[in-house]
């Protein structure tokens, strides 16, 4: 059977789930050459295993609300693989979460922990809870019931959940002390936790500094830096914030920031103070991007425009794109008004957030593309080292942390552009990451048998 027809066969077997359909069909078909050279994982059924989540948990999350109106949400983990570690992966927690959403990202996520080299399984959970406008009360006895089921599912050796959209700080608090409570043991269950409690530093800012780092990679294989660049950056949450202030520590200049509702373009570059500007409205005030303009007036908002067929964010002047928002912002339009307009490197901070026309036009036209399962693993890497120093009780200080990460994202580098080469599509980040995860991941299920 071909990857085609195992793609379809995947589309039958899961009907009107288009977001994992999207991001199953966008590594099968860069697998084809390696199960020409490799015909025990088409014997074994490999790819057909892979696509299947190993266990899939829904549940339901009843909870209060400060006026005392009982709510209903449901829950979800999505084990996806564990051939080479425990499952890791985040919780998100949003309105639009769904089984598709939560099977892609799981499925994305055994690729990039795979990439990491750090021993880590895939998956995904969360919940269509939206902790926007709710109190500290209200998110605090949602994550109480919430891990009133996932208590069961999860353990240190088990499966390991982080944050992810609507997942932060707080709620990982809030989890890690019912989980507690409920299990009477202090673990690494968790990662993203505070400082004080077992969190890690740099964690906050993995992802960001990552896909950074990963774009300074590519660039250093055509002989370019970040210095003198400029970079638009999508998004305004953690990974947006601290891509920002990597890409200013080396240099470059970043000119765009947005949220839900529009975006900001700022000539003169979002510098360290105006970045502790956002970090404090979007942190701690919770505000929207727009209100940046008010206080830096010779910056430009834009509004959201839902008819647009493209977002006018990605049709800015620029050099390089962070894309740091959510899947699939980047359409095959924005993608060819990023080339026409100069940007010849794209470095994915959020998981798939290029559709697979955008990505197309990327490939067509040389553009350095780092995907999100290389490009953005940053933050699953030092989560791993998170889980590292629990098992040690200790903990390495913020330059050690960092050089591990730099290294790791080196790594991956070297990694995608090598697996790449080898399999006849040099240069192809996309082949090259989607077939260095694969290897490891299918050797090590060969390994263990028909499980």
């Amino acid at each position: 059977m071909n990857t085609d027809a195992m793609c379809e066969k995947v589309i039958q077997r899961n009907p009107n789930e288009p977001e994992f359909h999207q991001a199953v069909k966008e590594v099968f078909e860069t697998l084809g050459p390696v199960l020409d050279k490799h015909p025990e994982f088409r014997a074994a059924k490999i790819l057909e295993r892979i696509a299947e989540p190993e266990r899939l948990i829904m549940f339901r999350v009843p909870w209060q609300d400060d006026r005392g109106e009982v709510h209903i949400n449901r829950g979800y983990r999505i084990e996806m693989n564990s051939a080479i570690g425990p499952y890791k992966g985040g919780l998100r927690f949003h309105p639009t979460v769904n089984l598709s959403i939560l099977k892609f990202l799981a499925f994305e996520q055994v690729f990039k922990n795979s990439l990491t080299t750090l021993p880590m399984g895939g998956g995904k959970g969360g919940s269509d809870f939206d902790p926007k406008g709710k109190s500290d009360s209200e998110v605090m006895r949602f994550c109480q019931s919430f891990m009133c089921e996932l208590f069961r599912h999860i353990g240190p050796d088990t499966d390991v959940p982080a944050g992810d959209i609507g997942v932060g700080g707080r709620e990982i608090g809030f989890l890690f002390g019912m989980y507690k409570r409920l299990r009477n043991e202090f673990t690494g269950v968790l990662t993203g936790k505070g400082r004080n409690w077992g969190g890690s530093l740099i964690r906050p800012e993995a992802t960001g500094y990552g896909q950074v780092y990963f774009a300074a990679e590519m660039l250093a294989t055509r002989k370019k830096e970040f210095k003198g660049l400029k970079a638009l950056v999508s998004g305004s949450g953690n990974v947006a914030q601290y891509a920002v202030e990597k890409v200013n520590a080396l240099g470059g200049k970043v000119i765009t920031m947005s949220d839900s509702n529009g975006f900001i373009m700022d000539e003169e570059g979002i510098n360290a103070e105006k970045l502790a500007y956002v970090m404090d409205l979007k942190n701690v005030k919770r505000g929207r991007i727009s209100e940046y303009v008010k206080k830096y007036t010779k910056a430009k908002y834009q509004a959201i425009d839902p008819s647009l067929d493209h977002n006018p964010l990605w049709a800015v002047k620029a050099d390089v794109a962070l894309p740091a928002a959510t899947q699939n912002e980047v359409n095959g339009k924005d993608a060819q008004n990023l080339v026409k307009n100069g940007v010849f490197c794209v470095s994915e901070g959020s998981n798939m957030p290029t559709t697979p026309e955008g990505a197309k036009v990327f490939l067509e036209n040389k553009v350095l593309y780092g995907p999100g399962k290389a490009a953005n693993a940053g933050g699953v890497a030092t989560s791993g080292l998170e889980m590292s120093q629990n098992s040690i009780r200790y903990s390495w200080t913020r330059e050690e942390v960092d050089q591990k990460l730099h290294g790791i994202m080196k790594s991956i580098h070297k990694n995608c552009l090598e697996a790449a080469e080898k399999y006849g599509m040099p240069g192809n980040y996309v082949a090259g990451a989607n077939i260095a995860g694969f290897l490891k991941v299918a050797t090590s299920m060969l390994d263990q048998g028909l499980v």
